[in-house]
């Protein structure tokens, strides 16, 4: 994994922790930390699709964000595991990787000859 999809995944993760706080946050720490965790999350995905087509990175990131979100839901939170949300989660995850798999990033642009 290269650096540019290691920030997706991981802004993804942020993602998480937004969204869940958005439900959960209760205290003026816990706004807190929801409001840095959507910063975070955000540069982390300009960032990658200054490199990466937005596109792909945007399906990439919510579809990594949704999976984790339903996923914590369920481990943390007590929300009713049902074996169709993991089958949708699973389907869901096999398009992320697949359009991950199937693109292209932009190379760096060669530096012009007799320019410094």
């Amino acid at each position: 994994m290269n650096r540019n999809w290691l920030m997706v995944f991981v802004a993804a993760v942020f993602e998480v922790m937004w969204v869940m706080g958005l439900k959960h946050a209760d205290t003026p720490n816990e706004w807190t930390g929801t409001g840095i965790a959507i910063a975070i999350s955000m540069w982390l995905l300009i960032k990658s699709s200054q490199q990466l087509p937005i596109g792909t990175v945007y399906a990439v990131f919510t579809g990594l964000g949704t999976a984790g979100t339903v996923i914590m839901e369920m481990a943390v939170f007590g929300e009713p595991f049902r074996i169709a949300k993991v089958l949708l989660i699973l389907l869901l995850l096999g398009g992320v990787m697949g359009l991950k798999a199937v693109t292209v990033e932009k190379q760096p642009e060669q530096a012009k000859g007799g320019e410094a």
